[in-house]
Order: C-alpha cells, then structure tokens, then sequence
C-alpha cells in the first residue's frame, strides 16, 4: 500500500452528529484525499463519554459522513475503537503495520498537531509521518481551554515517557 490516511475521532452528539472539530477534520481528509486518490483511509474513535455516549463507534459517523461527501466505502479500512488520542495511536499502529503503508497523512486539528506529532513518532519511530491539521472555529475562549489541556497533556506524556 503506498498510503494512508488516518483521522483522528472527536466528539458526536447523542445523535451521531458530527461536532465542528469531527466536521473540520473529516473535511481535511477529504482535501488529502483528493490529492492522494490511492490511499486508504483509517478512522479512529469508538465510545467515551467525553465524546460519543451513541451505540455505534465514532468512526461509524465519520464513515458515514464521509461516505456521503463522496469517498468510496472500500477507500475506508477497518476502524481503531479507541476512546482517547493515546488509543487512537496505539490501536492505529496495529492497523498500519497491518497494512504496511509506505506514508502515513495523520488528519487531526490544529490545536492536537504537537501532541499527536509526538505520540506517532514515538509509537512509531520508522515510518514517514505527515501531519494534516483542520483549523478549528470555535470561540477563543473555549479554544483557550483545549489548547491549555494539550499543553498539559503533551507535558505530562513527556514525563511519564
């Protein structure tokens, strides 16, 4: 396989609807995908009551967004169930060495980049590893807080690893 594409879950109401973060990203690996029309796709999400409390995965959504906006289903891998960014990684890296591809596009937002850039190339150190990062339109204050958490995510992994 020559790539892959791999976007990180966020949240979904209890109906399944995507929120703005889930929209920006899907919508990022759409443009990725467009440039890369050989590439498969890999979603990652499952359950969390921080951000899909549903009876379907996360990527169930995605896929079905995704579906709609015109990828072709067989375009879109098996999903990685995770419930966190470090799931998300570590579920994702059994997915990608499944497939063996030979780059990886990683579609998250703009505030999650350091931290996932991190998390990858840690977990996995060999590959070629590209960042694709959706802007993220919600009030600065709301922003404020996410980027404070990932700041203090990204400080905590760096310690505990």
């Amino acid at each position: 396989m020559n790539g892959m594409i791999v976007i990180l879950g966020s949240p979904n109401d209890d109906n399944g609807n995507l929120s703005s973060i889930a929209m920006e990203r899907c919508n990022k690996a759409i443009e990725e995908y467009k440039l890369h029309k050989d590439y498969k796709i890999l979603l990652t999400g499952g359950y969390g009551e921080h951000f899909n409390r549903t009876s379907k995965p996360h990527a169930y959504y995605t896929k079905k967004y995704l579906i709609s906006e015109n990828i072709p289903e067989e375009k879109i891998l098996e999903f990685a169930e995770s419930s966190n960014t470090i799931a998300d990684v570590k579920l994702s890296k059994q997915i990608i060495e499944k497939y063996n591809p030979e780059i990886i596009v990683v579609v998250t937002s703009d505030f999650h980049h350091d931290r996932v850039k991190w998390l990858f190339e840690k977990e996995l150190p060999n590959r070629e590893i590209a960042l694709s990062c959706s802007k993220t339109n919600l009030p600065n204050e709301v922003l404020a807080q996410i980027k404070a958490h990932e700041i203090r995510a990204l400080k905590k992994l760096k310690t505990v690893n």
